[in-house]
C-alpha cells in the first residue's frame, strides 16, 4: 500500500514537499515514480528514482522537482520548488520493478490514493 501525503493550495512560486509511504511489503527494491494527472489530461510520469537512487525527470519539471527516497522509512519524496499554475493536478506515487527510473503506466505495480496539488495564480 503507498500512502500520499502533503498536497495543498500554494501560490505561484511557492514550494511543496510531497511524502509517500509504503506499507505492507518493503519497497527497496522497486523504482519508485511520482505521476500526475491534470482535468482533461492522460497521467504522465515526472520523476523516478530506482533502489540505487537514480534519478530522471521529465522536462516540465526538471531544475524545479526533486525525487529522493528513505528505504529506512520505507518513503520517497518529492520536492516540488518554483510551481507554476500548470503544475496543477492530482499527483500519485507509483512503484515498479524497473531498472531505469522512468517507466509506463503499463509497467506500475502498486499506486497510492492520490493527493491533490493546486497552484494558484
Amino acid at each position: 500500500q503507498l500512502v500520499e501525503s502533503g498536497g495543498g493550495l500554494v501560490q505561484v512560486g511557492d514550494s511543496l514537499r510531497l511524502s509517500c509511504a509504503a506499507s505492507g511489503r518493503a519497497f527497496s527494491t522497486y523504482t519508485l515514480g511520482w505521476f500526475r494527472q491534470a482535468p482533461g489530461l492522460e497521467r504522465e510520469e515526472v520523476a523516478g528514482i530506482t533502489w540505487s537512487a537514480s534519478t530522471d525527470y521529465a522536462d516540465p519539471v526538471k531544475g524545479r522537482f526533486t525525487i529522493s527516497r528513505d528505504n529506512s522509512k520505507n518513503t520517497v519524496y518529492l520536492q516540488m520548488n518554483s510551481l507554476k499554475p500548470e503544475d496543477t493536478a492530482v499527483y500519485y506515487c507509483a512503484a515498479a520493478r524497473r531498472p531505469i527510473p522512468i517507466f509506463p503506466r503499463g509497467a506500475v505495480d502498486y499506486w497510492g490514493q492520490g493527493t491533490q496539488v493546486t497552484v494558484s495564480s
